[in-house]
């Protein structure tokens, strides 16, 4: 990113991997309009898929963008991630309802729960909210409940959480829930999922080296374009 901004914030809109702004609801209008897009342009069998988190839930963009997928039938399929705090502030401070999963009511949208570290689950709901999307029945809502075991970010050592909560299903590492699951329908072996995680921890390993031998950016020879293809800049020669 030479030094811009985070390590999330890129994508590959080509292949419809589109940069996201974090995990917030302003996502929904993007994915929304590329849906449309393809409308417009005949093409068929596209799902469109964001992600956000509970706090995005309370956002404006949040309401005007789940209203429009609804209002159009569009094949969208918006993952909650229930974690239990936006930031440091908990769901009872964010909404009143029952559960996140009731605000789909109000838009006239299919609504799907489960829990965020079952990975069986989240392959079967998930893929049955794609194949409806698919199919015509309009945006699906998929909230997966779960709880975020670190802070929002280094510099938060989450000391607001409760520790009780970490005592309940939701504090489960979903990492260990998927190894138990893999080994007990023998989709891999013990052996396998030690050699994935020691290859992985070497490629982080290997990056880390890499960066630190490269220079740091010159912010006197970077070129501050708003937008990374050049052409695309208003008053730019040849746009």
């Amino acid at each position: 990113m030479r030094a811009r901004d985070g390590n999330v914030h890129r994508g590959n809109p080509r292949n419809g991997l589109l940069p996201m702004i974090s995990h917030l609801g302003a996502m929904i209008p993007v994915v929304n309009g590329a849906l449309l897009a393809r409308r417009f342009k005949g093409i068929k069998g596209t799902v469109g898929a964001a992600s956000i988190g509970d706090g995005a839930t309370s956002t404006g963009a949040f309401h005007e963008g789940i209203n429009q997928a609804a209002v159009e039938k569009l094949p969208l399929v918006l993952v909650v991630a229930d974690n239990q705090y936006a930031y440091s502030t908990p769901t009872s401070r964010q909404f009143a309802c029952r559960a996140l999963v009731d605000k789909a009511i109000g838009y006239g949208v299919d609504a799907h729960s489960l829990e965020g570290n079952d990975l069986q689950a989240c392959l079967q709901v998930v893929g049955e909210a794609v194949e409806r999307a698919r199919a015509g029945k309009g945006p699906q809502m998929v909230v997966a409940r779960l709880l975020r075991l670190c802070g929002h970010g280094e510099h938060d050592d989450s000391n607001y959480i409760d520790p009780k909560l970490k005592l309940t299903p939701f504090g489960r590492d979903c990492l260990k829930v998927a190894e138990e699951y893999l080994l007990h329908q023998g989709w891999a072996k013990q052996a396998a999922l030690d050699a994935w995680r020691s290859e992985a921890m070497q490629k982080v390993e290997d990056a880390v080296a890499t960066v630190q031998r490269e220079p740091a950016p010159d912010p006197y020879r970077e070129t501050w374009n708003s937008l990374s293809s050049s052409h695309l800049i208003e008053g730019q020669s040849g746009s």
